[in-house]
């Protein structure tokens, strides 16, 4: 009875999910690419939305952490979620080793073991429309968990292609480091962040000013953005069928084990249903703009058809529509009612 009043639970989230307009604009984009449609986007637009999302989503979390402050569950989380960021991509690049060279094996770990803000977002979306609550502290890992990936990747890259690059020069580590931490995703996010922090301590009547810009226009420019990003995973789809089965499979049952893992680990945390949603979206989700940017500079061997067509073409369109009333399934199931 219980098993069965779970996946009826389960189902109903994945169809109130799948039927939100978030989630439609996101066909709606795709089946234009299938059918060849005539739509097409200025390329200013999508790269300006996605900015907003960025600082509306850094920004709300500094006025949440301004008011709920440092201590609690906030430091614990953050440090497990950058630990997190390391050890994907450890477990990632076991597995990928049975099928692929050192170089692809690593680029693709360090795409799963970091994240997707727009992943996030959407999760936060599906909590507020589900009336979940959650803390605007988790946006704080957001910021942090893409460069420990980034790092842990090309540190695999360079213990495991020592022979396979025997004239190769020295990494550039001061680059690396630069491009993992300031690239202008983290920059952005992190940045409003702060902003909002300071400000809402010290400058509360800017912070009310800016609540209408960061609130009220942010779900529809989630959808026109989710629009385009499906038009993109569509294209993206083409370049999986030539990766190969492994790839496939791996690109839907990796974000599902490290759900399972990130919802084990939010139960040891101790962290409420909206919190761990939002933990197991940080642990399941992967890059598909920071990391991409960051292996083509410094790992040009690997191929951008495995981590890129894997996590946009697949991974990410998997997790929108299915993946996170999914994981909130789960989170049901492994988190105490009384958290």
């Amino acid at each position: 009875m219980i098993t069965a009043t779970a996946t009826a639970l389960d189902a109903g989230l994945i169809l109130a999910n799948v039927l939100s307009p978030k989630v439609l604009f996101f066909f709606l984009g795709a089946i234009a690419v299938f059918l060849n449609a005539d739509l097409e986007i200025p390329a200013p637009l999508p790269k300006l939305f996605s900015l907003y999302l960025l600082m509306a989503v850094g920004f709300r979390g500094g006025m949440a952490l301004a008011k709920d402050g440092l201590g609690g569950q906030v430091i614990p989380t953050i440090t497990v979620s950058v630990l997190m960021a390391a050890v994907i991509p450890l477990i990632c690049f076991c597995i990928l080793r049975l099928r692929f060279d050192v170089f692809n094996a690593a680029a693709i770990s360090a795409t799963y073991g970091s994240i997707s803000a727009v992943t996030f977002i959407a999760a936060e979306s599906f909590l507020q429309a589900q009336n979940i609550s959650y803390d605007g502290f988790m946006v704080a890992p957001l910021a942090l968990m893409e460069s420990p990936a980034i790092i842990v990747g090309l540190i695999l890259v360079r213990i495991g292609s020592r022979q396979a690059r025997p004239g190769s020069e020295a990494m550039n580590w001061r680059k690396v480091l630069h491009e993992s931490m300031l690239n202008g995703y983290v920059y952005l996010i992190a940045g409003s962040l702060v902003i909002a922090f300071i400000a809402s301590i010290y400058s509360p009547a800017g912070v009310e000013k800016m609540e209408p810009f960061i609130y009220k226009f942010f779900y529809g420019v989630l959808c026109f953005f989710l629009l385009e990003m499906g038009m993109v995973a569509a294209q993206r789809f083409k370049d999986l069928k030539k990766a190969g089965a492994f790839l496939i499979f791996f690109a839907i049952l990796m974000p599902m084990f490290n759900a399972l893992i990130g919802g084990l680990v939010a139960r040891a945390l101790g962290l409420g249903y909206g919190n761990a949603l939002l933990f197991i979206i940080l642990c399941s989700s992967a890059s598909y703009i920071a990391v991409p940017t960051a292996m083509r500079m410094t790992v040009p061997e690997a191929n951008p058809r495995y981590y890129i067509s894997s996590a946009l073409g697949l991974t990410f369109p998997f997790n929108h529509t299915i993946g996170i009333p999914l994981y909130m399934g789960l989170v049901y199931k492994l988190i105490p009612a009384s958290i």
